[in-house]
């Protein structure tokens, strides 16, 4: 694991948005887009792997934006948190949208096992051999330290798509594998938008110039990139679902065990309202994919989920060497809660994705016993996930309710 760049702790995370909240204002929004390389101090935060497993919150990073810089200084910053907030919902209402990514990678993995162009062109690809030398680059730095710019993710995905005209499934299940931020919602629906998938006919091309002048002249493939980005074809979404935000929990006099999943690890004001006489971890990183995930990755999400269960003042009972295996989880989960004659199971409610089937299977196996499973929604989420029901610009129009709202429990 790559700890010298995302060493897995709260306190280093806290740490880094301490040194990031001076340039999270005017400065942000005027280099953001600008990508320096992996070793060269970032106009960016660089800490999505911690947003992403919630070792930081959203709340917490526009609080404190907005504490140092005010609303109006931190626009920008505050918006793309929210970009992600707005993913996270969108697909929180169209579930099956995660469904049919997964069936058509599954598809086209079959389709690549036999087809030999195909396949080759997919192995330069994930191999950096396609002698695009950014490209290269980004899966070098990609599968080294589990991290892209943002802005190189962009143009990496158009690439992908438009130049080497790979499968954009497979493309998005290759981030999956290997970013430490890698994002169900995020990942799956930015792919689609750069293909014109999600917001229908609006593509992103990738172009050497804009590449150059994003990168300090360190790349500039003239030459070598596709010249026009049609459209992908595919179904149009699901009609957004509603969203139930299930109970509020507290202490009910029932024998209580805490799960925390890798997907919300920030748990401690749970714990403190449900007082569990157990806790576990589980991971769902190497479900992930339906290949074999980064040990980097994983490795990355067993640190994070032991860094939360150190922050929690409840009994060692963590069982997370055993219920950290995906497969077969459901029973570990199940004889934990009959060693420890649980009454019920809580956790935070954990959104689509891996993590999600992970849940469903728990929730079943646990049924047989009596023991309710509870997870419960976090404020923010409660507020802001529904509003995603059109595009991110209608959404955005709700972003100072939603900022005025963090005084309450987020």
């Amino acid at each position: 694991m790559n700890v010298r760049l995302f060493p897995p702790t709260r306190a280093e995370a806290t740490a880094r948005l301490a040194a990031f909240l001076p340039h999270a204002g005017k400065s942000y929004a005027k280099l953001r887009n600008h990508d320096p390389g992996r070793d060269v101090p970032s106009h960016v935060s660089r800490l999505s792997p911690y947003v992403r497993h919630r070792v930081l919150t959203e709340a917490e990073l526009v609080r404190a934006a907005v504490d140092r810089h005010g609303e109006g200084p931190a626009e920008k910053f505050i918006q793309e948190v929210f970009w992600r907030t707005y993913w996270k919902g969108w697909l929180e209402l169209r579930p099956g949208v995660w469904d049919a990514y997964c069936a058509a990678r599954d598809r086209v993995r079959a389709e690549v096992a036999e087809n030999a162009g195909l396949a080759g062109r997919l192995a330069s690809a994930e191999e950096a051999r396609t002698g695009i030398d950014c490209f290269d680059h980004w899966v070098r730095e990609l599968i080294g330290t589990g991290y892209l710019h943002n802005h190189a993710r962009m143009w990496f995905a158009s690439i992908w798509i438009f130049t080497l005209r790979l499968p954009w499934e497979l493309g998005a299940d290759f981030f999956l594998r290997h970013l430490l931020d890698g994002d169900p919602a995020s990942n799956t629906l930015s792919w689609r938008w750069v293909g014109g998938l999600q917001t229908r006919g609006k593509t992103y091309l990738a172009r050497a110039d804009n590449i150059a002048a994003h990168t300090g002249e360190r790349f500039n493939p003239q030459g070598q990139l596709a010249q026009e980005a049609l459209p992908l074809d595919g179904p149009l979404p699901p009609v957004p679902r509603p969203i139930a935000p299930g109970p509020r929990l507290g202490k009910d006099g029932s024998r209580t065990g805490l799960l925390v999943f890798d997907d919300d690890v920030d748990v401690q004001d749970l714990s403190d309202r449900v007082v569990p006489v157990a806790v576990a971890a589980v991971s769902s990183a190497a479900l992930r994919s339906d290949a074999r995930v980064s040990g980097q990755l994983q490795d990355f999400v067993a640190a994070v989920l032991d860094d939360s269960l150190s922050r929690l003042s409840v009994p060692d009972a963590h069982l997370r060497d055993q219920v950290m295996t995906p497969h077969g989880v459901d029973e570990v989960v199940r004889d934990w809660a009959r060693e420890h004659a649980l009454d019920r199971v809580v956790a935070r409610h954990v959104p689509v994705g891996p993590g999600r089937a992970v849940a469903d299977r728990i929730a079943r196996a646990l049924q047989p016993d009596g023991v309710a499973f509870l997870q419960e929604m976090r404020g923010y989420d409660a507020r802001a996930w529904p509003l995603a029901t059109k595009g991110f610009f209608p959404f955005r129009k709700h972003i100072p309710e939603l900022t005025a709202a963090l005084g309450a429990s987020g």
